[in-house]
């Protein structure tokens, strides 16, 4: 058994603004499954497909106060791909963000409600992974959140260093997930994290039981939550969706 990386959860106090912001982003397609949730997928994607990490746009009234945990960076492959992108970015309304980075080649921004991403320098070796090339969590130890997300998901291992670790989806698609090492602690709740999926005729609860032998726990938010909230081994909350 194993789980699929599908989707980024991302908190918003104006969902459809900001799904909007991200669609023109990323070149994306706008859709909404339902009250208060705005859906971001690729032009004629079938969900799920590894090709892709989705994002869903959850309203939540609450202002953001610290720096996320999770954020995406994205790709780009000339200095002006770069320039043009990081432009067009804040036309529609990014600004540049510091979060300590200093003189680096690449560019940090945050979103209009000031979620932070940044736009790769373009001679950065990924490749060929869509306009998100890598999903960042934050952590304080990049080879233990490799060993759980290993083996929590069916994600390759490409890299583990003391300072970062660097997964792939077994099918060599998509964008890549790195745990970063920073010395920053977690303090709240993820405004923006990951949900993850079963594969079909798997069981949710056997699975869920899976995780929590790898080290996740279970986050209770009571009763009317219809999926299974848990949390990686250093806090980082995650949904564990139905198979599908």
């Amino acid at each position: 058994m194993a789980t699929r990386l599908v989707q980024i959860n991302m908190k918003a106090r104006d969902h459809s603004a900001l799904g909007a912001f991200w669609a023109a982003a990323l070149g994306w397609e706008m859709s909404s499954e339902g009250p208060g949730v705005t859906n971001l997928e690729p032009e004629g994607f079938v969900y799920p497909d590894p090709v892709a990490v989705c994002i869903d746009l959850v309203a939540y009234p609450d202002v953001k106060t610290v720096k996320n945990r999770v954020h995406v960076d994205l790709a780009t492959d000339s200095a002006a791909h770069h320039a043009e992108l990081v432009t067009r970015l804040m036309d529609l309304g990014a600004t540049p963000a510091d979060v300590g980075q200093g003189d680096v080649p690449w560019t940090v921004l945050a979103d209009p409600e000031g979620n932070e991403f940044c736009v790769l320098d373009w001679r950065d070796p990924i490749r060929d992974t869509g306009p998100i090339a890598t999903v960042v969590v934050d952590c304080a130890d990049p080879r233990a959140m490799a060993r759980f997300w290993g083996e929590a998901t069916d994600w390759t291992v490409h890299k583990v260093t003391d300072h970062n670790a660097v997964l792939r989806s077994a099918k060599g698609v998509g964008p890549y997930l790195q745990f970063l090492r920073t010395p920053d602690v977690k303090t709240v709740w993820n405004r923006v994290h990951l949900d993850v999926r079963p594969y079909p005729g798997d069981d949710v609860e056997t699975e869920a039981a899976r995780l929590r032998a790898l080290g996740a726990t279970v986050v209770d938010l009571g009763p009317d939550v219809p999926w299974t909230v848990l949390a990686d081994p250093e806090g980082n909350e995650f949904c564990l969706l139905a198979p599908g």
